[in-house]
């Protein structure tokens, strides 16, 4: 059948036709909240036409690399994330260079996770802090990324026998996509990012989960976490989309607070494996909603 069959071809909105190869185009980095495993329940209940797509909390990307849109508005309030997406968009011959520099060494491990700890940090160059972040995702203790009160990344060594630190396959993917669509890279709070959406565009919510119990919690991501107010405040903004004309969908936990929080929408109760977690008896099944303002 030849290689075309490495392929499936999707239609989407705008009407262009656009190949994409799953083994490539995914997730360069491994991140708390990933929707790999529920990407085929998502995609059930995504508006078959939009305009442009939304994604305020933008962690690995694997809904927007699922759904590939040709027009997006793609944002995370972690910055070392953000400027991960920037440098593979502008600078991936450089970034490529300097991961390969990278060894699986535990003490070299320490050397790079500890130079936040240094007041030459802030003096890196983009490339050389988005090769930092990648290199430590690929070796630290279950692909967590997790910073202290002051900053400071602190996730131990993995202790991986063969971690791919240079996946230059998915690099060069993921560098295509961005740099061939109209995307829209920001570093913002989640609701300054969709302050342009408007009637017919599709906002994906993907915010830090409300805890299923008192130690559930992972907000070391960033310094700011994500209080219960804050999901008030993601709850008043879905609002504002609403009342615009957007299709917003939303996941979360399935805890009475989220529950009674979006009782006025649509809630569809998922099943998902939780992969990442410090603890881990604190892996496994949990319940876990998709919220909707259409269908």
């Amino acid at each position: 059948m030849g290689k075309r069959d490495e392929y499936t071809f999707v239609k989407v909105s705008w009407g262009v036709e656009m190949s994409k190869k799953k083994a490539i185009l995914q997730p360069f980095l491994k991140w708390a909240g990933g929707k790999r495993q529920l990407l085929p329940i998502i995609r059930e209940y995504v508006p078959k036409e939009y305009k442009t797509y939304y994604e305020p909390f933008l962690g690995a990307g694997a809904v927007l690399f699922a759904l590939r849109p040709a027009k997006a508005v793609i944002n995370d309030l972690n910055w070392e994330l953000i400027n991960c997406y920037r440098v593979i968009k502008d600078s991936l011959a450089e970034l490529l260079t300097d991961l390969a520099k990278h060894k699986n060494d535990e003490d070299y491990y320490y050397q790079i996770r500890d130079l936040d700890r240094t007041g030459e940090f802030q003096n890196l160059s983009a490339v050389t802090r988005a090769s930092r972040i990648i290199f430590l995702n690929k070796t630290c203790y279950n692909g967590l990324f997790r910073v202290n009160s002051d900053g400071q990344f602190n996730v131990p060594f993995g202790r991986y026998k063969k971690p791919k630190i240079v996946d230059e396959a998915v690099l060069r993917a993921v560098s295509s996509y961005l740099n061939k669509n109209d995307i829209q890279i920001m570093n913002k709070d989640f609701a300054a990012a969709v302050e342009r959406a408007e009637k017919g565009d599709f906002v994906y919510f993907d915010p830090p989960y409300d805890p299923v119990s008192n130690t559930s919690s992972f907000t070391g991501y960033n310094l700011h976490g994500f209080s219960r107010d804050e999901q008030k405040r993601l709850r008043d903004v879905f609002r504002i989309l609403d009342k615009k004309g957007c299709f917003v969908l939303l996941s979360n936990s399935a805890t009475d607070f989220i529950l009674d929080l979006y009782k006025d929408y649509k809630v569809v109760t998922v099943e998902a494996n939780r992969a990442i977690n410090s603890v881990p008896t604190g892996r496994g099944k949990v319940n876990e909603v998709l919220v909707m303002n259409y269908g």
